[in-house]
């Protein structure tokens, strides 16, 4: 493993910034492959995840996996995190302050990474990376801002109260990695938004 990502992880773990550090079992660091072309980023850990301390475990974590076996993607090539490195408590929407105690944590992750694409996953990293809203409106369309670019798309948890996303995931999660390729090959990929002009 790259040892600066090891470091987050380290503080991670230890982290004590917010309450949160006070109700978990254990923090969540992102885990995956840190030379990924996509880095996922999802809301905070469930309860699955508090148990495992690792993100992504549950079901949301089944449904995404299928996606990406879907689209011909293995789940080790990837590299997924959340926004929020603890469960708030009843898995709650965690908080502002919540989410900007953590966001050096994910900025220093993207930033050793530097994948291709940052795949939004849902309404609350929608709203804490780039201040959106509206997810299923705005699901695959492609972002960019400074200099990155963003792929937005729903949780994989909403596809479990609602069977007709998973099919809406599913052709997300293919136009990601056909995207991710076109960007590989150095070709121009065609920006939906652009917070950069």
């Amino acid at each position: 493993m790259d040892s600066k990502v090891e470091e987050i992880r380290q503080k991670v773990i230890k982290c004590t910034k917010c309450d949160l550090s006070k109700t978990r079992t254990n923090s969540v660091p992102g885990k995956g492959n840190f030379q990924s072309d996509v880095v996922f980023v999802g809301e905070a850990p469930g309860r699955n995840e508090d148990k495992k301390g690792e993100p992504f475990v549950g079901i949301a974590g089944q449904r995404l996996s299928g996606a990406l076996e879907n689209a011909g993607i293995s789940r080790e090539s990837i590299y997924i995190t959340n926004v929020v490195k603890c469960r708030p408590p009843n898995n709650r929407v965690p908080t502002v302050s919540e989410r900007d105690m953590c966001h050096d944590y994910l900025q220093k992750e993207i930033s050793i990474i530097k994948p291709k694409i940052i795949c939004i996953l849902g309404n609350t990293a929608f709203n804490s990376i780039l201040g959106g809203s509206e997810i299923t409106k705005y699901r695959g369309k492609i972002v960019k801002k400074d200099e990155r670019y963003y792929f937005l798309t729903v949780h994989p948890a909403a596809t479990i109260y609602n069977q007709e996303l998973i099919t809406v995931l599913n052709q997300d999660i293919i136009k990601l990695f056909d995207l991710i390729r076109e960007l590989k090959k150095g070709k121009q990929i065609s920006i939906d938004i652009d917070y950069s002009a």
